[in-house]
Order: C-alpha cells, then sequence, then structure tokens
C-alpha cells in the first residue's frame, strides 16, 4: 500500500466497520487524513457502519489482568452499557487485558486494530480501545468494582497482598486525588484558595486573620484528599497509613468510566 500505512487502513476500519479496500481508497483520497477519509466513506454510503464512527463512546468497561507483581488494565470504550455488559463484550476486553500483561503494549495496540472491526460489526457499536497501564511493583493489589466501571490498582514497597487490596477498594470507594499530602498539586491548592477566600469574605472573617485560617484548610484538604492520610473506610478510627503496616505506597492508579 504505497503512502498508506496498513496501520492507517486498520484504524479506519477498526472505526467504521468498512471493507480494507474502502478504507485504503479513501485514505488516499483524504492525504491519509482519518477524519476527511470518514467524510469521504459518509459521502458514498459506503455502509451504515461509518454513521458509528460519529457516535459518542460514553460507557464501556475496565479489564484487569495480574499476575504475582505485576498488573494490566485497560479501558474498553462503548456507546450503551447494554453492550458493555455483554458477554462477547466482556470477553473481548479481558482478552486485551491478558495480551498487555503478558505481551505488552505494541501487542495490545496491534491485536485490537486486528480484531476490532469484528466486534464493531457484531455488536452493532462504536467501540474502542481506550486507556491501557502496566503496574509493577514489589506487593500489588487490585481491586476492580463488580460493575466495571471502577478499577485501582495498588503498588506497596513491602507487606502483603490483602492490605494493598485493601487499600485498593478504599481508594475505589474514596477517590483520593493523590498518593500523600505532599503530592496534592500547588495548582489544586490555588483553586481552592480562591474558593475559601470568597467564603471568608462572605463570612465577613477580619482580612488580616485569612492565611491562618486558610493554613488550616489546606492542611486539611491535602489529608482529605490524598490515600495514606484519608480515614479509612472499613475503620473510621484509622486512617489509610496505619492499615499499611509500615508499607509505603510507592504506586497508585485509579481509573473509573465516567
Amino acid at each position: 500500500m504505497p503512502g498508506i500505512s496498513a496501520s492507517a487502513v486498520s484504524s479506519l476500519r477498526a472505526r467504521t466497520g468498512v471493507s480494507i479496500l474502502q478504507c485504503k481508497k479513501a485514505l488516499e483520497e483524504s492525504g491519509g487524513d482519518e477524519e476527511k477519509a470518514i467524510e469521504i466513506l459518509r459521502r458514498l454510503g459506503a455502509a451504515q457502519a461509518v454513521k458509528k464512527a460519529a457516535r459518542e463512546q460514553k460507557e464501556g468497561s475496565l479489564f484487569l489482568s495480574q499476575k504475582g507483581n505485576k498488573a494490566a488494565l485497560i479501558m474498553l470504550n462503548c456507546e450503551t452499557d447494554f453492550v458493555a455488559r455483554n458477554p462477547d463484550f466482556q470477553k473481548f476486553g479481558k482478552g486485551l487485558a491478558d495480551i498487555l500483561l503478558n505481551e505488552g503494549e505494541p501487542a495490545l495496540k496491534k491485536n485490537a486494530e486486528e480484531s476490532l472491526p469484528a466486534i464493531v460489526q457484531k455488536l452493532g457499536e462504536n467501540i474502542s480501545l481506550g486507556a491501557a497501564h502496566v503496574i509493577e511493583a514489589p506487593v500489588l493489589g487490585s481491586y476492580i468494582h463488580t460493575n466495571s466501571k471502577i478499577a485501582v490498582i495498588i503498588g506497596l514497597d513491602k507487606g502483603d497482598i490483602e492490605t494493598a487490596r485493601d487499600a485498593a477498594m478504599h481508594a475505589a470507594a474514596m477517590n483520593p486525588l493523590f498518593r500523600t499530602p505532599e503530592q496534592v498539586s500547588a495548582e489544586a491548592i490555588e483553586k481552592e484558595k480562591e474558593i475559601w477566600k470568597s467564603q471568608l469574605k462572605a463570612e465577613g472573617k477580619p482580612e488580616q486573620i485569612w492565611d491562618k485560617i486558610m493554613a488550616g484548610k489546606e492542611k486539611k484538604f491535602r489529608e482529605e484528599n490524598a490515600l495514606i492520610s484519608q480515614v479509612y473506610v472499613k475503620d473510621p478510627s484509622k486512617k489509610v497509613k496505619d492499615r499499611l503496616g509500615g508499607a509505603e505506597v510507592v504506586e497508585y492508579l485509579r481509573v473509573a468510566v465516567e
């Protein structure tokens, strides 16, 4: 295919379900621009599957595969929750997660390019591979919610899998944005400070004490948004760091279908 790569053709085919030949011709006509190629296929009325490429993928599922101290997580996007719960969709997603874990990201992308058109045609929706992550740590705990919409991977520097998994379950429920209070971003703090200032002004607090009040608010904000300093959901008398038994969280990944 002079000028048009096989991967470009595969990508367009995955989005539209149109034949390889039609995809190749459309890409050649568009100079390799995938969006223009889709427009060309629409004008030609090549296939009803082309319409799928324009439809939003607001649903999907997360798929987790773990072996020892290594875990792989992928998101597979689709249009409706009905398809997200379909056994064929679930089997397909789990297979991709296994490929990512065992063979790596290049193999995942190659397999997705080759196999997505068939599942798109079978289930009748636009389906695409979303985020893909591989996490490794000395001790790894993972959790995926029963609806497959929230998944968490926690890596510890020591300890046991059960402890790491408990921390992952906590994170799934409480959605900490950072690992530690120190990692809360300056951008997040500055955004909150503007809100605090407005609140203090509305409350009529003297401006000379704002800094002292905001320092306390910042400390609380950092603790509430960091995994290790959050109140432990299974035992409110403790914080997550108390449950870790001296272990440090070295990896934290939380992904949600939103």
